[in-house]
């Protein structure tokens, strides 16, 4: 199954939205930048981290999953 949500764009605008720089979240996520900066480019990002960003930001990026599965669900029915 192919799931088209691009997480690390979401937080992208998220920060964004927020004011926010990745330099900024690195240091709030104990992550090397350069490192973030990849993993954003990235359409998947570990659960942990996603875990960590979502504290930091207030914002619960594991709903977008969520709502991809529920989406799918009602589709196969």
């Amino acid at each position: 199954m192919h799931c088209e949500i691009h997480i690390g764009q979401l937080i992208c605008n998220k920060l964004k939205e927020n004011g926010r720089s990745v330099s900024w979240l690195a240091k709030q996520v104990y992550c090397d930048r350069s490192n973030l900066r990849k993993m954003l480019k990235n359409n998947h990002i570990y659960s942990e981290l996603l875990l960590r960003i979502s504290i930091t930001l207030d914002y619960d990026f594991f709903a977008h999953y969520s709502s991809f599965i529920r989406n799918k669900e009602n589709l196969s029915r």
